[in-house]
């Protein structure tokens, strides 16, 4: 197995070593009558709610893997990071955490809001003109500088921190009293989802991991396909988050090993699941948090119903213009089909 690498207490240790920065975020059985017509009376639903983690996702989990393993050498030197968001506002976050440097790399057509969450945690942003040309100042960075680079989704650190919100949340559905049958999450990169299902492998849970992908940057499915990461992605998701140009070996290893299936929805799902977790459960997320609820009611309802389903509900960086945006083209949409 590819999980050969990491065992639980190699996972164990690093989830004690960032327990000082990070949050055991919450679950939550979600009841109710629009829970029932949206995936059906019989299906349980676990809701793990990573939204609540420091820096407002799961990624300060891996951003602090990746940091506390560097050596005192590289830690004077700096840190640099490529994201869309939540990987750089949680690359500021360690850095500021652990006294470290940082100089994240954005495009400019990123959330304001999150540009603004790394500013004030006093990251310098570098802004390039798309995803692939950040890649490419993030690697001059490296070179010139002499900063380590934090992977957003990919390597035995991110996958280790990753890793941690899987055990967590195993270990947390079985003492609340409702083992997972199955556990759905989101997929970009692909470093969630394969850190979620090593966790749960080694805890030796037999719940099924699950993954989704906004249709318009579908590319772990296509990996999968071809049977090899892809180099390159064609991303067009209002989930920008999801939205990775590329796939690589570690992640993906793990992801063939441990996951049974990725399935994809639409940005119309993603919006429409947006407005129903804000209305039921008063959660405003962005649309990638909204993707594994999405898949239950959409894809996986037939496969998944009568089971305990567990969500990764991943993050909530997103301004309230853009976020009211979504619920409000949802809600026109909903009027109009009424």
């Amino acid at each position: 197995m590819t999980t050969g690498a990491l065992i639980l207490d190699d996972i164990d240790r690093a989830h004690a070593a960032i327990a000082p920065w990070v949050l055991k975020t919450p679950i939550l059985e979600w009841t109710g009558n629009a829970k029932d017509a949206l995936v059906g009376g019989k299906t349980r639903v676990v809701l793990k709610l990573e939204l609540f983690q420091k820096t407002g996702s799961f990624k300060a989990r891996g951003a602090l893997c990746n940091m506390l393993a560097l050596d005192h050498i590289q830690r004077r030197a700096g840190v640099t990071a490529v994201s869309a968001g939540n990987h750089a506002i949680a690359v500021a976050y360690a850095a500021q955490a652990l006294g470290v440097d940082a100089k994240v790399v954005m495009h400019k057509a990123a959330n304001p809001y999150r540009i603004g969450q790394c500013r004030e945690l006093g990251a310098t942003i570098v802004l390039a003109n798309n995803i692939q040309e950040a890649f490419a100042e993030t690697a001059r960075i490296r070179d010139e500088e002499g900063r380590a680079v934090i992977h957003p989704f990919d390597g035995l650190a991110t996958v280790t921190g990753t890793a941690t919100l899987g055990v967590e949340f195993a270990r947390q559905a079985t003492e609340l009293g409702t083992p997972l049958d199955a556990v759905i999450v989101p997929v970009g990169g692909g470093g969630l989802i394969a850190g979620v299902a090593t966790g749960f492998n080694q805890v030796g849970s037999t719940a099924t991991v699950h993954g989704v992908e906004p249709e318009g940057a579908a590319g772990m499915c296509q990996s999968l396909a071809e049977g090899a990461p892809l180099t390159s992605v064609a991303v067009n998701t209002i989930a920008d988050s999801l939205g990775a140009p590329l796939h690589l070996p570690y992640s993906f290893a793990l992801v063939r090993d441990l996951v049974r299936e990725i399935v994809v929805v639409s940005d119309v799902d993603l919006q429409d699941t947006m407005l129903v977790i804000f209305e039921r459960m008063k959660l405003a997320v962005e649309p990638a948090a909204a993707a594994a609820l999405a898949a239950l009611a959409g894809p996986l309802r037939q496969a998944l119903a009568g089971k305990t389903v567990g969500l990764v509900v991943c993050g909530a960086n997103i301004d309230h213009a853009s976020f009211a945006d979504h619920l409000a083209v949802a809600d026109m949409r909903r009027e109009a089909a009424a």
